[in-house]
């Protein structure tokens, strides 16, 4: 790691810029390995779908393609520097557009299928008393960061005279993960931006511990799965019985 930080950074914004997103990244490794080895059969979304599917059907779509979209968006702004977009021909101006109003559609449905799926979980009973200390954890945790994100967004950059967080919080968010933590280019970002990327990390440290972990276990096998084909059992003849009398066989359904 590069010892030399900034001398502008100060105690307090290397503790939540520098220590508190690797101590949440350490979390996010080493949970996911003790999960895995502790709670095979817990690692799983725990589905209410029995429960109540009215709101999951749309909620639950909404929510990941809402969700899908939004890490794309954050994995360009993020990890692609600006130069390197500016390289292919993608102006800032367009980039800006582009993110604003993609993002912005992505945000509108994963908030929309968020509180479809918390709604349910208030208002349903059955599945009320089912919620575990982790879920009244998670969720909480996670319509924060989203709003956090969206709010930030809305205030600077729809409504807003604009904040380019691309030469702020992107440059210390790639920082981190070279092992050279830049704490004085985020310090002096705008503060929703700020909690949005602190509960993201808080989130990423919650992750093992929650139902997220099925992220990891998506059925991609099934879409290569071959077909279960059923056939009827072959009817043979009738057969003879004693006292010269016959009885008919069978034609239940079996699979192959």
């Amino acid at each position: 790691m590069n010892t030399s930080l900034s001398a502008s950074a100060s105690g307090a914004d290397l503790l939540l810029w520098v220590a508190v997103p690797y101590i949440c990244l350490a979390v996010l490794a080493v949970g996911h390995v003790w999960r895995y080895r502790q709670d095979q059969f817990g690692w799983t979304t725990r589905t209410s779908q029995l429960l109540e599917h009215r709101w999951l059907r749309w909620g639950s779509p909404l929510f990941h393609l809402g969700t899908f979209m939004v890490i794309a968006g954050h994995v360009v702004g993020l990890a692609i520097p600006d130069a390197r977009t500016e390289a292919v021909g993608i102006t800032e101006h367009t980039y800006h557009t582009t993110a604003v109003w993609a993002g912005s559609v992505a945000g509108v449905a994963m908030v929309a299928g968020l509180g479809m799926l918390c709604a349910r979980r208030l208002l349903t009973r059955q599945i009320r008393l089912g919620t575990d200390r982790s879920d009244k954890f998670l969720f909480p945790l996670l319509s924060a960061t989203v709003l956090l994100g969206i709010t930030a967004t809305a205030a600077h950059n729809v409504f807003g005279a604009g904040y380019d967080y691309r030469s702020t919080v992107s440059v210390w968010f790639r920082g981190l993960f070279v092992l050279q933590p830049k704490p004085e280019a985020i310090a002096g970002a705008p503060l929703l931006f700020q909690l949005h990327a602190l509960t993201a990390f808080l989130l990423f440290a919650a992750w093992p511990f929650t139902r997220l972990v099925h992220v990891w276990s998506a059925p991609i096998g099934y879409l290569a799965r071959p077909y279960l084909v059923y056939r009827r059992r072959a009817t043979p003849a009738a057969a003879p019985k004693a006292g010269g009398r016959t009885r008919p066989a069978s034609g239940s359904r079996r699979a192959a």
